[in-house]
């Protein structure tokens, strides 16, 4: 047996290349972004969707803290909530109002499952003022229900 010719006018590659060129192909949402998880690796969703809606109608109130629901929402969802927290405490702010946890108590909740890992409900959310619709979609993400949409009605 012969041995191979040496190559004339190619370097081999180096540690740092090899290693750009893995890091690329690793750094897809396919191996690091978060990955859908089924219905039937994820608990019930009626108590955090109950618990979302009441911890919503609270933050938009005043009286919670948004940082304390983040684990459950979308980056996007906390964006547009923390917008309407933003507007919400001006608003108290000009009408000269101090932030007051509402009582609230929960209605009735309509869930309905599109596909499998996703779950769209409405929670009717009953105020001394006034009722409110909460509109929720869970996504399974990670192995955990997360939201990807709320929108109070």
């Amino acid at each position: 047996m012969r041995p191979a010719p040496p190559l004339t006018g190619a370097t081999p590659p180096s540690a740092g290349a090899t290693a750009r060129v893995l890091r690329s192909q690793l750094d897809t949402d396919e191996y690091f972004g978060h990955q859908p998880t089924g219905s039937d690796a994820l608990p019930d969703p009626q108590p955090l969707l109950e618990n979302l809606a009441r911890c919503v109608v609270e933050v938009l109130a005043g009286a919670r803290d948004l940082e304390q629901i983040a684990r459950w929402v979308s980056d996007d969802v906390y964006r547009h909530l923390l917008k309407r927290v933003v507007l919400s405490t001006r608003a108290r702010q000009a009408k000269g109002q101090a932030p007051t946890r509402p009582a609230v108590r929960i209605g009735s909740v309509l869930v309905c499952q599109p596909r499998d890992g996703v779950v769209e409900a409405t929670v009717v959310v009953h105020a001394r003022a006034r009722t409110r619709a909460v509109a929720l979609r869970l996504e399974g993400l990670d192995r955990r229900w997360r939201a990807t949409a709320i929108h109070v009605l």
